[in-house]
């Protein structure tokens, strides 16, 4: 079994989901009381949270990227960044260590293929959907990506860090996504990328009127690929 190494705490709520996806995927391919070797460097978010307020993602990445390096130096195998909006500075982590990073937006776009679909709506934080760091890796990789109007994004987002990532979650906030990407789907989408770790803990797949791509899920279960690998 290979060791991973998870950047974690942005925010908790996502990185308690991704230990236990991995833990019991492992289990469940393993049994007996089998559970996967790792490594959890967990940031405090609010840290991450204000150099984002800022644009300061020079910074963040080199947060991020220390914490990568002190993974490394402990054991780690690979790198997993639990979390969507700090691949958009996945490259700083990349340069600074060795190791692969599992990048959820290359896992994810695999996963939208393997369904045969080739264009699917965002729903993130405002910095996912409207930056081109994730649209533009999809594309790289097949995917046209859908993102909601500038005000939906501001809801979207403000519902993410103000609820989901405090572990609440709101009869409210459900509808408010339900109609996103109603209107989405009449957009032409085939499918929702849940391209925030916290919305799966929101939403589930069966409430919602398309397929869904739930990266937290997805980008997990890719980690336990390599830990078994």
């Amino acid at each position: 079994m290979k060791t991973l190494g998870m950047i974690g705490g942005m925010s908790p709520e996502s990185t308690v989901s991704y230990y236990h996806i991995i833990n019991r995927e492992v289990n469940r391919r393993l049994g007996a009381n089998h559970s996967a070797e790792m490594l959890l460097y967990s940031i405090d978010f609010e840290t991450i949270a204000a150099m984002q307020r800022a644009g300061d993602w020079r910074q963040a990445g080199e947060v991020l990227a220390a914490a990568a390096v002190k993974l490394a130096a402990m054991g780690a195998q690979a790198v997993v960044l639990a979390t969507n909006t700090m691949h958009k500075v996945a490259s700083a982590i990349e340069q600074a260590v060795d190791i692969p990073l599992i990048h959820v937006v290359d896992v994810t776009a695999e996963a939208v293929k393997r369904q045969g679909l080739n264009k699917v709506g965002l729903l993130g934080t405002r910095f996912t959907m409207n930056d081109d760091f994730y649209t533009e890796r999809a594309r790289a990789s097949g995917i046209e990506t859908i993102v909601p109007t500038e005000r939906e994004q501001a809801e979207i987002h403000r519902i993410i860090f103000e609820e989901l990532c405090l572990n609440r979650f709101t009869e409210s906030a459900k509808a408010y996504y339900l109609g996103v990407m109603e209107r989405l789907a009449e957009q032409g989408a085939q499918g929702i990328v849940f391209g925030c770790t916290e919305i799966g803990l929101l939403l589930s797949p069966q409430e919602c009127p398309l397929p869904v791509f739930d990266s937290a899920q997805i980008h997990a279960l890719a980690a336990v690929e390599f830990v078994l690998s």
